[in-house]
């Protein structure tokens, strides 16, 4: 086995190695340096000796990125306890569900979601703190009253002088497989899992990102934090591997919109971008193509000579929208749509595709846009085995399982869930079906329990079905369902789009009766939609991003 070094100690290191560095900005606001860093989580750790909090306890966080939202979770960590970070779009009905489920102690909360939750549904936590200053908001022991009130005499009497690098000593978990976080999953299924994570598999994935992408970041390079820091995707590619390398970390704060996140781009040029594809797609299809789609560029992309030069320039405008610095965009969270892909492909854009999720704290399958294969999400990742259960993997889809040092503990309090996902030989089924090729390029066909059985006992995959759809006209997204025999789609139009070329809602459905014509031609027979219906208002989403299609199904 591995010899895997501690990761509270890769954290000290890299606060002592990068002392006055800018660590951490909320964009348009403040600048903790990692100086800064340090001397919040020692009085964080003052907060906790002194209020009861003991080793393996568990804290809850939950809250919009921010730079106190990192801070907090380093202290938890570094200080011995266990994090539990919570999505902060999560109803306050399973916010309350997973504080209870997890044990938490305490609980820091962000400025909106301390105004939905209500502490009386959490009876066993001894505090909740507020994420913007720490103060309290609910204390229910007199010793985490009493340390907070007095927590800056607290920090001044341990250092009378200065706080200074050599202050720095936390705590170094003692195996590997200790547990670090629990980390609840979004859920499209609309059910929560507590998954496990230890520490061998938080620093496995640091070191991933470390071997693939330490020629590129380096000390003081910029990036921007988008998405959801209590999402494993976010936590360990926009947060842990760039603090463990002594980067510059911008966190957005608010809801980031296409538009924000483009002027963000322009401000900070960030070194490495990781997205969703609902981010780069919209980027591409608000700011890019209606510039490309035009009768002149058409021609002059299709003439031999200058189609090279034409692309070239294409990309440096795509480049440049990007913020003009970043080695790569690194896609996951959900398929990225064909057609704009293809068109990244054909400019040159360096964009990658990887796939992971939760249980593997998350990267299962990565490979640099340089070699990246078009249409995959890349080869088993530095660490981790990956293999497709099919009696011919290149050509028949079976479930994509993985093992190594990414994979979870289980899932916490539900030992029949992990027995049911992580089998004796220690394989994470992930319950997706996908293809593998002879050079271990995985290509996903969609998740099993989405899988839908044709009349005459074919495997349709609505997800493929959905991304033709979306290229269409007028189409924002889509749901493919199944009623009996038949397959529809629910579209909800580009009601902007729409709007601008003064359609009706009558012109809306001639189009989609003709884009369901159109999509037929294409797809084989047993995936053809017998309808098309028109859903009014935008589906609902997962905080990845991923649409919940069980709200969608017909009713049995």
């Amino acid at each position: 086995m591995e010899q895997i070094p501690s990761f509270n100690a890769l954290i000290e290191k890299s606060i002592i190695e990068h002392w006055d560095l800018d660590a951490l900005t909320d964009y348009k606001g403040k600048t903790l340096q990692y100086h800064d860093v340090a001397r919040k989580i020692e009085k964080l750790h003052i907060l906790f000796e002194n209020s009861g909090v003991v080793k393996g306890d568990k804290i809850a966080l939950c809250g919009r990125n921010s730079s106190n939202w990192a801070v907090a979770f380093l202290a938890t960590l570094t200080y011995g306890a266990i994090a539990v970070p919570i999505l902060h779009e999560f109803m306050p009905e399973q916010i309350h569900n997973i504080v209870n489920h997890s044990d938490a102690k305490l609980l820091f909360t962000g400025d909106v979601v301390s105004t939905v939750i209500d502490a009386t549904k959490m009876p066993a936590l001894e505090g909740i703190i507020y994420i913007p200053d720490y103060s309290l908001l609910v204390s229910r022991t007199d010793k985490l009253t009493y340390a907070r009130e007095h927590l800056n005499e607290m920090f001044g009497k341990k250092f009378p002088k200065y706080f200074r690098p050599e202050h720095v000593n936390y705590y170094k978990e003692q195996s590997p497989e200790e547990l670090a976080l629990i980390n609840y999953t979004s859920g499209t299924t609309g059910f929560s899992k507590g998954v496990m994570i230890p520490y061998r598999a938080i620093w496995s994935n640091a070191d991933f990102a470390e071997h693939v992408l330490g020629k590129e970041l380096h000390a003081g390079d910029n990036v921007i934090s988008i998405l959801p820091m209590a999402h494993m995707y976010g936590m360990s590619f926009e947060f842990i591997y760039e603090f463990i390398t002594g980067a510059h970390i911008y966190y957005l704060t608010r809801v980031p919109s296409p538009a924000i996140i483009a002027q963000a781009f322009a401000d900070v040029k960030p070194r490495i971008i990781i997205s969703v594809p609902l981010i780069i797609e919209k980027i591409i299809r608000k700011k890019v193509f209606p510039k490309i789609q035009n009768n002149r560029m058409r021609l002059l992309l299709n003439m031999p000579v200058i189609n090279k030069k034409v692309r070239e320039k294409i990309c440096e405008q795509v480049y440049a929208a990007f913020g003009g610095n970043a080695y790569e965009v690194i896609i996951g969270g959900a398929a990225l749509n064909q057609e704009v892909e293809s068109f990244l492909k054909r400019i040159g854009f360096p964009y990658t595709v990887g796939y992971g999720a939760t249980e593997c704290a998350p990267i299962i399958c990565y490979r640099d846009w340089h070699t990246f294969a078009q249409g995959s999400c890349g080869q088993a990742a530095y660490h981790q085995e990956v293999k497709v259960l099919s009696s011919n993997p290149a050509t028949i889809p079976g479930e994509i399982v993985t093992k190594g040092l990414n994979v979870m503990l289980g899932y916490y309090k539900n030992e029949e869930a992990t027995e049911q996902t992580i089998d004796k030989e220690g394989w994470y089924h992930t319950g997706d079906l996908g293809l593998m090729d002879a050079d271990g390029n995985v290509y996903i066909k969609g998740r099993s329990k989405n899988m839908l059985l044709g009349s005459n006992g074919q495997n349709i995959y609505p997800e493929e079905i959905e991304d033709k759809l979306n290229s269409l006209p007028m189409v924002n997204e889509s749901v493919v369902i199944q009623e009996g025999e038949k397959l529809v789609g629910l579209v909800y139009p580009d009601y902007d789009e729409a709007k601008a070329l003064g359609l009706t809602n009558n012109d809306l459905v001639s189009i989609m009766e003709q884009n369901k014509n159109q999509l037929n031609e294409i797809v084989p027979h047993y995936s053809k939609l017998s309808e098309i219906r028109i859903h009014e208002e935008e589906f609902a989403k997962t905080p990845k991003k991923s649409i919940k299609r069980f709200l969608y199904q017909p009713k049995m």
